[in-house]
Order: structure tokens, then sequence, then C-alpha cells
């Protein structure tokens, strides 16, 4: 929840990794002596492409600066491609016929069509908030017969409400909600009639239906009543009503360097969220996007630690799939004072630009002076632009965070993000897929605290010194090494998807003549070539039951040049049909960083089970075991063991009993059901259920 203040491996020869050797950067025996790290980019592993959508921000009807022609001028600059409005939980009390909001400050000049003429200005798209607390499906239909009947504007995106699961049904209250009901069903109900009223107006407008982040609260929460938690309430009655679901994110940590910590969560949690789209949305499922409309950092929001996690949570986001991050806030409003690990003073706004104000006799810098997350947002367009290629990239420095982007005229360009406020670091570059030039790469550098980015000629492709509290992008040139004219093949589909196979098929690629398409796996920043095909499907075998698998396709040219990646896909094998043993996981509660789990245990086989041990590990990096019951419970980080009691060691033959046990589960971030569970050794035919 936002705090708004108005006014306040490939084949050894693909895989080859071309390696520099670290020389010392000339300069001073300090520099020498910066530890190392290694920044490892491969081309060959796409993650999707930079959306037109992707660099957003919030705006706010309380925020008499929003359409300011000096704002405007910054938005652009920025190169901020979505707007949202008319600002979080004043989404639910603002009516735009009158740009009033009832209980709330509105302010001159912030109507919708003085908004529009912003969007207009920056180049952007807006996104825009459907009033759900306190309108009407008519009065949304109403808006968007204005915005793209009468006025024309086009705008595509709208979503339903804000957070409006924070309308006091779960204990905590902030977001207006005058329904009668407050539960998720009644929401649910209510975004259908939403949807049909105002595509009935425009059927080519997006909707979206507000859900929860996993491991955030209250995902997992089951109110008084209900059978279900929110996600799953919602999705199983609108899914089919909507286009794409909403998602906010203001991680939870002790300090800046927990926040700047937390985008490693992300990956685990949007993955956790597409799983419960696919299983509660319906057979179209997968359609729906994903829009996480509010992201800010926790801690010292105008310096330079929340510089560091946007410009990494950006694009973590963003390589997951994610169509639009949009930060909150534009202009929020001074807070309370603080000092920020490098000695900065924080004011507690969450804006990108000054509101100027004061906090007893400390006083924000002059209005629409930018802070250090503006310039985050700004470097975003220094790594890739709309439609360019995210590439995988990784480092072996928790403390230094990478990506990388394959650029339209085939640049490559990999930002470095240094969390580290004492140390630089000699970075040792690595590449797979990509020969760069000899050519001395341009650096964009935003140093601690700095009032704008600079850019120069320096380092190498191979070395590149970073700078403590620092973000830098270098764009690299391509060898004269040819170079495929085929594109990407089509995003690919997997079906018949067994305990050891599965079935990938995609659209072919264009530009040429491809004799053969491969089939590699995601493996960090390596690749295994899992097949090879002349036709654009392929069955892959030898897969290991209950695993995970991100696959990317590559066509091959007649000169034997591989295209770009295509997109990813993920998916994951089930466990043996016809094992001698059943277990049935199901999830039965939770509370954003805990939940229960019960499990049912049957022995399937021929004989008798006199004493059993059932063995798993937790997918999530964050979860660990808690307690349990019904069984000796131990675990040793992610790997759990539960061991029969003396009343429940028997377990007849052919499913004569079960054996019914629990654990209570702590996670920091997702928390995914383990995909493979074992009993005495043996792996069983695991079911979910929830």
């Amino acid at each position: 929840m936002k705090v708004w203040r108005p006014g306040t491996a490939l084949a050894a020869g693909l895989l080859a990794l071309t390696t520099a050797v670290a020389a010392a950067p000339n300069g001073t025996a300090a520099a020498a002596a910066a530890p190392q790290v290694n920044v490892t980019v491969n081309t060959l592993e796409g993650l999707g492409t930079v959306p037109t959508t992707g660099y957003g921000l919030n705006s706010a009807v309380w925020d008499s600066q929003m359409n300011a022609p000096a704002v405007q001028n910054l938005l652009g600059r920025a190169g901020i491609g979505m707007l949202r409005y008319p600002g979080g939980s004043y989404g639910d009390i603002y009516h735009w016929q009158t740009n009033t909001a009832p209980g709330g400050y509105v302010a001159p000049g912030t109507d919708f069509d003085s908004f529009m003429g912003t969007v207009k200005t920056v180049g952007a798209q807006p996104i825009l908030i459907a009033n759900y607390g306190t309108g009407t499906p008519q009065e949304a239909a109403d808006w968007v017969q204005y915005a793209n009947v009468t006025k024309g504007y086009g705008d595509k995106y709208w979503e339903i409400g804000n957070e409006n699961y924070g309308n006091g049904y779960y204990g905590a209250d902030w977001e207006a909600d005058n329904h009668a009901s407050k539960s998720p069903t009644t929401y649910a109900q209510n975004v259908v009639q939403y949807s049909k009223a105002m595509k009935a107006v425009d059927p080519t407008i997006k909707v979206g239906a507000v859900l929860t982040l996993p491991g955030n609260w209250p995902d997992g929460v089951v109110a008084s009543g209900d059978s279900a938690d929110w996600n799953r309430t919602v999705l199983s009655i609108a899914g089919s009503a909507v286009d794409f679901v909403i998602v906010h994110w203001y991680p939870s940590a002790k300090d800046a360097a927990g926040t700047m910590a937390a985008p490693a969560q992300l990956p685990g949690e949007l993955s956790q969220l597409r799983s419960e789209i696919t299983a509660y949305a319906g057979p179209g499922g997968s359609r729906l996007g994903v829009a996480l409309t509010e992201m800010n950092g926790s801690f010292d929001q105008d310096t330079q630690p929340d510089a560091l996690f946007g410009a990494d949570a950006y694009f973590t986001a963003l390589e997951q799939g994610v169509f639009t991050v949009d930060w909150w806030n534009t202009h929020n409003g001074v807070g309370a004072i603080s000092t920020a690990p490098d000695g900065a003073t924080d004011y507690g706004d969450g804006g990108v630009l000054s509101s100027g104000g004061c906090t007893g006799s400390v006083c924000e810098p002059a209005v629409n002076t930018p802070f250090p997350a503006y310039y985050a947002i700004s470097m975003l367009s220094k790594l890739g632009r709309p439609g360019d290629q995210l590439v995988k990239a990784g480092t072996d420095q928790q403390l230094v965070a990478a990506h990388a982007v394959r650029q339209a005229n085939g640049n490559l360009a990999v930002m470095l993000v240094n969390k580290d406020p004492a140390n630089a670091y000699t970075v040792n570059l690595h590449y797979a897929g990509y020969a760069p030039s000899t050519a001395t790469p341009t650096v964009y550098t935003y140093g601690d605290e700095a009032t704008s980015i600079t850019s120069a000629a320096q380092g190498s492709s191979a070395v590149q010194t970073l700078p403590p509290y620092s973000i830098e992008t270098m764009v690299l040139t391509p060898s004269g090494n040819p170079v495929s004219t085929l594109t990407a093949p089509g995003s690919p589909s997997v079906s018949q998807v067994t305990g050891t196979q599965a079935t990938v098929s995609w659209a072919p690629s264009a530009g040429g003549t491809a004799t053969r398409y491969e089939v590699y796996r995601q493996f960090g920043t390596t690749s295994e070539l899992l097949a090879e095909s002349t036709s654009t499907s392929a069955t892959i075998g030898n897969l290991v039951p209950g695993s995970g698998y991100t696959l990317n396709v590559l066509a091959t040219d007649q000169n034997g040049n591989l295209s770009p990646p295509s997109d990813p896909v993920s998916f994951t094998t089930g466990t043996p049909a016809n094992s001698t043993c059943a277990v049935n996981y199901q999830v039965t509660g939770g509370w954003g960083n805990g939940y229960v789990a019960a499990l049912t245990v049957t022995n399937t086989g021929p004989s008798p089970i006199d004493g059993w041990s059932l063995t798993f590990s937790f997918p999530g990096a964050g979860e660990t075991l808690g307690s349990g019951w019904n069984a000796n419970w131990s675990s040793s980080g992610q790997n759990v063991e539960a061991t029969s009691l003396a009343w429940n060691a028997n377990l007849a033959a052919g499913g004569g009993n079960s054996a019914s046990i629990g654990l209570v589960g702590n996670n920091d971030g997702a928390y995914p059901s383990p995909a493979a569970i074992s009993l005495n050794g043996t792996v069983c035919t695991t079911t979910y259920s929830s």
C-alpha cells in the first residue's frame, strides 16, 4: 500500500564464452585493489521485448504540478511510456465528469482532458482507474464513451479499482468501497459488469482486475465465510471477462540494503502469480497480461538507494513478462526526514520530482527538482527502447545487478547496478552468442546523488570499473561477423506435458530460409540444447519429473548463423502417473509471509509400508519450514523431511489408508508448492488442491 499526501549448456562451440583477461585499469592502487565481479551475458537466451508501455509512472489529481510544462518536459526526456491516472486510492473516490473526489483534494487543472494533454505531449499511453469503490459500471462506460468516441483519445488500458482488498474485508481499511458486500466475490462479479458495460462502448479496450502479489498481504488469506482467498476468487469469476491483472509492490524490508536486495524476489512472486492465473482464470488464462501499476522502495525514497532499487526492479519485472511498471509517484509530498547510508538527506517523499515542501526547518529542493529515482528511470532508455530484446545477464556478486538488451540496431547494452555504498568493483564481462567489436564502448553513468547522467567512451567490452552506489550502462557494437537475417521464431507454446517429455511448437522465422530450429533450456546464463527440428515443433524427452523448464527456440539459416531467440516459455513436468505412492499437497491459508499446507500420503503400491519418510524441496528461495504436525519434521535449507510417528507408520497396500500431516511454512517472497514429493525414495504421483 502506498502513502499518498495531497499537498504533502549450448553445444560447446556455441557456448564458448568471450572471456577477457581483467587487466588492471590505469589509475591508482585503490582502483587496482577494487573487488572483482564477473558478469555474463547470454544473448541466446531471450526474455521478451521491451514494451512501449514498460517505463511507467503514476500521476495524481491532487498534484498541482501534474500538467506543468516543466513536468511534461522532464517526463518526456525520461522516456516515460505510460502514465497512470487519477492517482492510487483516489481512483476509488474520483468522478471524472465533475473532476471531484469527495473526501479528498483535487488540484486545479488536473481534469481528465488536461491529463490527456500531458500524455500526448510526453508521447505516452494512459492507464486509467475506473472508480469501483464509489462509482458504477455506467460511470465507467460513460468515461470510455467520452475518451474514445467523443474525444478519440484511443485510451486502451482501464483498471477496475485500485487496492480493493484494502476495503476492510481482511481487517485493514484504506480503500473506499460503498458496496454492501466487500468480499472478493462481490468485487469479481462487479468487474464482470464493468467490463461488459465498458466494452459495449469500445470493444477494443483492455480491462484489468485487481489482484495481490504472492507473498504480499492479503495473499493467501481466506476470510470467514469464504472458500478461497482474493486471487483465486477474483480469477475464477472474472478471469474470462478481463484482459490483464493488476498488482502493486512495495517490498517489505528493514533498511535500505534490504530494499535494494528485494528485486531478487520478483521472479518467484511473478512466476507464482502466473501459475495462479493459469490455474484459476479458465482456459484463456494464458492471454492475461500482468501490470505492476504501483512500485516503490520502502526506505530512502529520495536518495540513491531508491534509484538503485528502481533501476534493478524495473528490468527484473519486465524480464518476467510484465507489460508496464508504474513508479509511485510523480510528486508525493515531504514526509519524515532521515539520512541515507551515503549521508544524503531523505525527505520521506515517494515522488520522482520534488514537491518543494518542508518538514519543520528542513525543506526539499525547489519544486520539480529531480530526485535520484527520476534519473534511474531516465537510465532505462539507455539500456533498451520499445521493441528491443531483453536477454539474460547474471553476476556472481549479490551487490551488483546486471541486465542486458539486444538493441534493434545490433548493439548490445549492459546495465550494471552497484548497491555497495563503499566499494567500487572491477567488472569482468563475458559473452555468449555475441562478439563485441574492439571499439571502446560508450558508457552512461548515474553516480551517487548526481544531478545528471554522464556519458563517455571508457573501459572495454571486457572490463569496466563500477563506482560505489552507481548505475552504469555500456553500449557495445558488434564485430564484423556475419549476422543472420532471420527473425526470432514466434512465441513457443508447450503441450502434451508428462513427467518425462513435452511438445514445443512455434511460428516460423521470417527474413529468409530456416534450415532447422534448435530448442534450448535456460540455465542461468548458460544454455542446454534439448532438441533440433526441421519443422516448427519438437518433442523433448528425457525430462526430469516434477522439474521446471524455461525454453527458447532459435532458427539456423543456410550459412549456419543463428537467429535471435524466441520469447521464453516455461512449464513444469508432471510427476509419474503410475507411481506406487500418491501425495496431495494443499495450501489451506496464508498471511503474506507465512502459510499452512496439508498433505495426504497414500501407499498405492502392492506391499504395505511400516515406517515412512516423506521428502521434498521448497522451490522458493525464501521458503523455510516453520513447524509441522502428525510427523517428525526437519529441514536443511529448502530441503524438508517428515518421518512417521508410531501411530501412523503403517500404510496399507493399494491405498487402504492414508496419513494426514501438515506444516506451517515461512516465506519471504514467493512460496510455490513443491513440484515433486518422494515417499521412501520413490517419487509419488503428486496432486495439488487449494
